[in-house]
C-alpha cells in the first residue's frame, strides 16, 4: 500500500476528552493512524473535527486521555527535539534578525555561533532567504515569513514537521507559490510532514495520503493514497477527479450522512 518502510509516528486507539461549563467534550475518539518515513501527509475534515488537536498531541503540546502516539517507537510524553511545529501564525521573534530567528533553536540546543551560521545559511539558501539573513520580520512580505519559519522549523533536523494551516493567512497566489516551494523542500531533504488543511485543493496538490476525520468526535473516516505524480496538474482531469471524490466525502460528513 505504500512505497516507505519505516513507519515514524503511530496513533494508536487515540482519544481527546476536556472538561467544559457544560460538561466533557471528546474532541477525537478512538484515533488509529501511521506515518512512514519520508511520507507527506494531510489531514482534513469538517471545522472542529480535531485536527489541531491530534496535530497538538503528536508533537507532545498536549497528551491523549486514553490510547498511545509513539514517534519512532518511542511513547510521546512531551515536545521532542524529533518533532518541529510550524503554524498559522509566523511565530518569529520580531526583534530578532531573520538569521537570529532561524538559528534560535539552535542556540537553545547550544550549538557553537559559527556552526550555528552555517547551518542557518544552509536553511536560508533552502528556502531563498539567503539575501535576507540580517532582514528583520517587518521588513518581509508573508511569504517570506512563513518561509523564515519554514527555515527555522528545518535548521534543527528533525524527523518529522508539523505543519497546522500554514499558508491559510496568505493571498491565493502567494498560497500556491508556498506550496511549490514546500514540495521542493520536501522532495530534498525527504523530512515526513504532517500537513493540517482546510483545503481539498491544497490536500490533493500536496500529500502522499490525505487523512479524513469525522465531525466531533473526530475519527479516521477514510484515508485516500493520492497517486498522481509531481508536480501535480491542478487542471488535469485527473487531479480535478480526486478533488471532487474528496470534497463529495466531506460535504457528506458535515450534513451528517455516513452512508457513503
Amino acid at each position: 500500500m505504500t512505497d516507505y518502510d519505516k513507519i515514524w509516528v503511530r496513533v494508536k486507539h487515540a482519544t481527546k476528552k476536556f472538561a467544559t461549563r457544560k460538561g466533557e467534550v471528546t474532541a477525537l475518539e478512538d484515533v488509529n493512524l501511521e506515518i512512514h518515513d519520508g511520507q507527506f501527509v494531510c489531514l482534513l475534515g469538517p471545522s472542529g473535527c480535531g485536527k489541531t488537536t491530534l496535530l497538538r498531541m503528536i508533537g507532545g503540546l498536549d497528551v491523549p486521555t486514553s490510547g498511545t502516539i509513539t514517534i519512532d517507537g518511542k511513547v510521546v510524553d512531551g515536545p521532542s527535539p524529533k518533532m518541529t511545529m510550524v503554524f498559522q501564525e509566523y511565530s518569529l521573534y520580531p526583534w530578532r534578525t531573520v538569521a537570529e530567528n532561524v538559528g534560535f533553536g539552535l542556540e537553545m540546543n547550544g550549538v557553537p555561533a559559527e556552526e550555528r551560521r552555517e547551518e542557518v545559511m544552509k536553511e536560508l539558501r533552502l528556502v531563498g532567504l539567503e539575501n535576507f539573513a540580517d532582514s528583520y520580520p517587518y521588513e518581509l512580505s508573508g511569504g517570506m515569513r512563513q518561509r523564515a519559519a519554514v527555515a527555522r522549523a528545518l535548521a534543527t533536523d528533525p524527523a518529522v514537521m508539523l505543519m497546522d494551516e500554514p499558508f491559510g493567512a496568505l493571498d491565493a497566489q502567494t498560497r500556491n507559490k508556498m506550496q511549490r516551494e514546500l514540495l521542493n523542500i520536501w522532495q530534498k531533504t525527504r523530512k515526513t510532514i504532517l500537513f493540517v488543511t482546510h483545503s481539498v485543493d491544497e490536500a490533493v496538490y500536496l500529500a502522499d495520503k490525505v487523512v479524513i476525520l469525522t465531525p466531533r468526535p473526530g475519527t479516521v473516516h477514510e484515508i485516500d493514497e493520492i497517486r498522481l505524480p509531481r508536480p501535480r496538474d491542478r487542471t488535469s482531469v485527473e487531479f480535478a477527479q480526486i478533488r471532487k471524490n474528496i470534497l463529495h466525502v466531506i460535504e457528506e460528513l458535515e450534513t451528517g450522512n455516513q452512508n457513503i
